[in-house]
């Protein structure tokens, strides 16, 4: 069992695989994990009760510090490829989420221009119109579907708030194709219960949703961190490979990575 924590609102940059030399934003707490879903292989850890109090930066918070480091960049003439969204829970359930996006958008432009914006995102909020609004504006909606039947997602997102699957997936083909998905693939045993979403009928039910969602690109990859469920298994390369594979037959675009 591991917890691996963003301390800060701006971390990084990091070297990512899917993203290039991403700057992080955390919208949430710096010492816990806040989100809508409790998935069973999050490095952040095992989502907190709903009784604690949550402690969020506000949006000046998060201008000034993304001004500061955009800023110095930008005179050092260092680059950044992707302003990225993440930190520790799902960076939508901010109250101020749409503001903050208007507010990166011109920071961008004014210091940053070549970067993309990109958010990595649960998709449990999209049933506000002001959150979807804003996602369309940026240039990588990076939106979680990790199944393709309601009893997987059940297991491996363990949805807050009775979030229901058919919602996510009716709010994602709302999308009209303007976003990228995000599979994580694994195996395991989670509450005695064993599951596994890369079995023949998991994968041909999500490449269906996939066919309804039609996203731009799909990104899959497996676990890479610890995890704070115990017995899960990492999919090996040449797997998730034959499942990308199976995606492109689509004319979707793949990435594994």
């Amino acid at each position: 069992m591991g917890t691996f924590l963003f301390n800060d609102i701006i971390f990084g940059p990091v070297s990512s695989r899917r993203l290039g030399i991403s700057l992080g934003v955390n919208l949430l707490p710096t010492d816990y994990k806040f989100c809508t879903f409790n998935c069973v292989y999050c490095e952040c850890g095992w989502t907190l009760k709903a009784d604690k109090k949550i402690k969020l930066p506000s949006p000046s918070d998060v201008y000034s510090e993304l001004e500061r480091v955009l800023k110095e960049y930008h005179e050092n003439k260092k680059e950044i490829n992707s302003i990225t969204f993440a930190g520790n829970g799902e960076p939508t359930i901010h109250p101020d989420f749409p503001e903050i996006i208007e507010q990166t958008i011109k920071l961008r432009d004014q210091w940053m221009p070549t970067a993309k914006i990109s958010v990595l995102s649960n998709a449990s909020m999209l049933h506000k119109t002001t959150i979807t609004n804003a996602l369309q504006k940026i240039d990588q909606n990076i939106l979680k579907l990790d199944a393709g039947t309601e009893e997987t997602y059940k297991i491996i997102n363990k949805a807050q708030n009775h979030i229901k699957f058919i919602d996510i997936v009716n709010y994602l083909k709302a999308f009209e194709g303007n976003l990228i998905i995000q599979t994580l693939f694994l195996s395991g045993e989670v509450d005695q219960v064993q599951f596994d979403n890369t079995t023949d009928k998991e994968v041909e039910a999500w490449l269906k949703l996939l066919q309804e969602i039609k996203p731009k690109k799909v990104m899959i990859y497996p676990i890479e961190r610890d995890t704070p469920a115990e017995y899960l298994h990492r999919i090996n390369k040449d797997k998730l490979e034959e499942i990308a594979k199976k995606v492109e037959s689509l004319g979707i675009q793949t990435e594994v990575y």
